[in-house]
């Protein structure tokens, strides 16, 4: 993977690596149309909504130039709060090849981003891709618009040499995936006999390396539980001077309740929370040690003073394969300037529990809300997605390393419920392939991709589609 030293394993391989290369400014300049669609998902708005819509037509345009057959779904309403609709984006089923002989490959890749403005602390307007040094910068550069485009590349290389594509090819593309992927778990369900029904490899490039310049794969990712817990001693606030003193008062209750999660090591102190966390074992504790990972450099470019833990071991472990406890807020509190001395009668603190294997959300679930208290107190549990793991020997993880360079094994501290969807409905093999670097600042400002991993990326996925099919046979 990403390595010159040993030279692809055929002629065809070579004539499509030296056509990307010297249609790679071409690539970009796609990258740049694309990123110039200010695809946002995040902020309801119905000007915004319909840019997603004309993304998703000139990427249905571009597989259809391709020789594809494309499916626009229509997903329907969302319906907003304040009882608002807005259209939900289609979602793309493309499909190139279908000869039985040939392994289907089905990639995954979602085409709205997050909110940015220039404002916002960008070096540049964030929809206007710019070059700077070999980095590409621009808003879905690296999420998730580049690695989309680089497998759309990869086959367009293919086409361009009138070499026959060695795999069947499907693609599944959204555009709300920055909101929750609304009704995507259902399409997926109704395809499942259809569309899904010759898939026999599910790819998603989605995440980025563990490294700036090492190329990963990732076989998990964490699952994430999210709850509110409400404390509520009457409907009006109390005046401080008149009550302070004779009650036990819903903040103070609140943080009390809320210090008693987690510890200032990190530990979970919620009874039984770790009973059902997978052993860790002696092949995993390896891939740890194999792992690329200058913690100096990792300490510095993330800005932290000190971590909890010394070793690079102990911090992917308690990032990947331990859960994790996060506060994130409390709504009802004073928190404008001057000073206001009331006690708030009402608050609601808000925190989340990264899941692991093998914990099971229902029985956190339950754990969590065993908390007591002399106000009137309720937990509820807003999201629960579960966490993902894969078979690392399943063929296209042995496929995916190539050319001579040993990749991270690494898993995603976040969450990223599609990989689990697919394994649980479709029940076949996910792998997640990454192309950006740690560095890449997906979601933040002058996110970026570096011209290095898109045209690389883009060679790395049409080896893929040979290798997979060596394999398979």
């Amino acid at each position: 993977m990403f390595s010159s030293s040993s030279p692809p394993s055929s002629g065809v391989l070579e004539n499509i690596f030296q056509h990307i290369d010297l249609h790679q400014n071409e690539f970009i300049q796609s990258l740049k149309e694309w990123v110039g669609i200010e695809s946002d998902s995040v902020q309801p708005l119905p000007h915004l909504r319909q840019e997603i819509f004309k993304m998703m037509d000139i990427a249905a345009d571009k597989l259809r130039h391709l020789g594809a057959t494309v499916d626009s779904i229509d997903m329907g309403y969302q319906q907003l709060p304040n009882g608002q609709n807005l259209p939900i984006p289609p979602v793309l089923l493309a499909e190139l090849g279908n000869d039985p002989k040939k392994p289907t490959v089905c990639i995954y890749g979602h085409l709205d981003v997050q909110p940015a403005k220039k404002e916002d602390g960008w070096l540049t307007d964030p929809f206007s891709l710019i070059e700077v040094d070999g980095k590409l910068y621009g808003r879905g550069t690296t999420d998730n618009k580049g690695p989309v485009l680089a497998w759309i590349n990869a086959v367009a290389a293919f086409k361009a040499l009138n070499q026959d594509i060695p795999v069947n090819i499907k693609f599944i593309i959204e555009g709300m995936e920055e909101a929750g992927s609304i009704s995507l778990d259902e399409l997926i369900k109704r395809e499942k006999e259809r569309f899904f029904s010759s898939v026999d490899y599910i790819v998603i490039s989605d995440n980025l390396w563990i490294s700036k310049t090492k190329p990963a794969l990732t076989y998990g990712t964490r699952g994430n539980i999210y709850f509110t817990v409400e404390v509520k001693c009457r409907d009006q606030d109390f005046h401080s001077g008149t009550f302070g003193g004779i009650l036990n008062e819903p903040m103070a209750d609140l943080v009390s309740l809320l210090g008693s999660l987690v510890d200032s090591s990190g530990h979970i102190l919620i009874p039984g929370i770790y009973d059902n966390v997978a052993p860790l074992s002696e092949e995993e504790k390896r891939m740890y040690e194999a792992i690329d990972l200058n913690m100096e450099e990792y300490q510095n470019s993330s800005q932290v003073k000190k971590f909890l833990f010394d070793t690079k071991e102990e911090i992917l472990m308690h990032l990947w394969r331990y859960p994790s406890l996060s506060i994130h807020g409390i709504e009802g509190a004073f928190d404008e300037p001057g000073a206001k001395t009331v006690i708030p009668s009402q608050v609601i603190g808000k925190f989340s529990i990264r899941l692991v294997p093998h914990m099971n959300i229902s029985v956190v679930e339950t754990q969590v809300t065993q908390d007591e208290s002399s106000n009137k107190l309720k937990v509820t549990m807003t999201l629960g997605v579960h966490p993902w793991v894969a078979n690392i020997h399943d063929l296209q993880y042995v496929a995916a390393e190539m050319f001579g360079v040993d990749p991270d094994m690494i898993r995603d501290g976040s969450t990223i419920p599609i990989a689990k969807t697919f394994q649980d409905i479709i029940q076949k093999s996910v792998m997640m392939l990454p192309i950006g670097a740690v560095d890449d600042g997906e979601h933040s400002q002058n996110e970026k991709i570096n011209r290095y991993n898109y045209i690389e990326g883009s060679k790395l996925f049409a080896a893929f589609f040979l290798e997979v099919a060596k394999m398979h046979s």
